[in-house]
């Protein structure tokens, strides 16, 4: 990783440590419109999170795929809502076509306007508080100029959803692969959630004393962590991969392995907490939401698995 994208890291590192405390996060998702509107604000003017992906020509900090990745896979691990991943993908929805909005690009990198992409109008993110939003079926994209945003009730309060209802839309140009970079941003996500999910159970078994000792000393939960911390590491070096080369094979293998260690991580960090971790007072109860509920998105991984089985059989 270059030097600047590891101060790019660090500084939404540090974002997040001084604002986006359990209760901050929680608070924040119980708000209006679902994220801390003052977090989003110092993430777009001190980070630039929402221009990285903009060229500079059009108002944006002319970064890469792997700069929002970093920047994804930092708030992934505190469960940050926030309305990047959505403004992200429409900014590289916009620029995909011919003659990108310029003012509409601007407003969004400068975070001043929200944006999504909707893959399914049942479970858009970002859809209760978009103003730029992008459909797509897979092969042309639309703007809806027109619609209506019911929000959802989802399992996962950090991450608000809203079903769309379309009135007026407006021809856009080809669908260049979102689906496919909208997996491997997600799958950042994911593993910055397991990664932190991993480190929170770590903890807790070395200070949690049973029997005398430290639960984390017993050779059983050893090993159960250390075949966790396999499957994150494997996951995020897959992931990595996907975000240096992205392709539809790399993006599907990403969200896959993603989802497989954060799902069991989630998992697993329940059952070693014990019944405490399912109280609404603990945290690992929202990684766990955190993680079936994104399973379910953007297209959700069954749909990434059908893909790898036709490339293969």
């Amino acid at each position: 990783m270059s030097e600047e994208r590891e101060l790019l890291r660090d500084t939404v590192a540090a974002l997040v440590e001084k604002h986006a405390s359990p209760e901050a996060v929680r608070t924040a998702a119980a708000s209006e419109r679902g994220y801390d509107e003052a977090l989003w604000t110092m993430l777009c003017e001190q980070v630039g999170a929402a221009a990285l992906v903009v060229p500079e020509e059009l108002g944006g900090a002319g970064g890469e795929l792997a700069d929002a990745a970093v920047v994804l896979e930092e708030l992934g691990k505190r469960l940050v809502p926030t309305p990047l991943l959505g403004t992200t993908l429409a900014e590289l929805a916009l620029l995909s076509v011919d003659a990108p909005d310029a003012a509409l690009l601007e407003a969004l990198a400068e975070g001043t306007s929200i944006g999504t992409v909707v893959f399914d109008p049942e479970h858009v993110v970002n859809g209760n508080v978009a103003d730029v939003v992008i459909g797509t079926d897979g092969e042309t994209l639309s703007r809806w100029t027109s619609f209506t945003a019911t929000p959802s009730v989802a399992m996962d309060i950090t991450r608000p959803l809203a079903s769309l209802e379309v009135t007026e839309t407006s021809p856009l140009g080809t669908d260049p692969g979102l689906a496919d970079i909208a997996a491997i941003l997600l799958a950042a996500e994911q593993v910055g959630a397991a990664s932190k999910c991993l480190d929170l159970t770590v903890q807790y078994t070395k200070d949690r004393v049973q029997f005398g000792r430290p639960i984390g000393s017993f050779q059983a939960l050893k090993h159960r962590m250390a075949d966790l911390y396999v499957a994150v590491q494997s996951a995020k070096a897959v992931v990595d991969e996907a975000v240096a080369e992205p392709s539809s094979t790399s993006a599907a293998l990403a969200r896959l392995a993603a989802t497989e260690a954060f799902s069991k991580t989630a998992a697993e960090a329940v059952q070693m907490h014990g019944g405490i971790a399912i109280t609404w007072e603990s945290d690992i109860q929202l990684y766990f939401k955190r993680a079936h509920g994104s399973a379910q998105l953007l297209p959700p991984p069954r749909e990434q698995l059908r893909r790898l089985e036709s490339e293969v059989f």
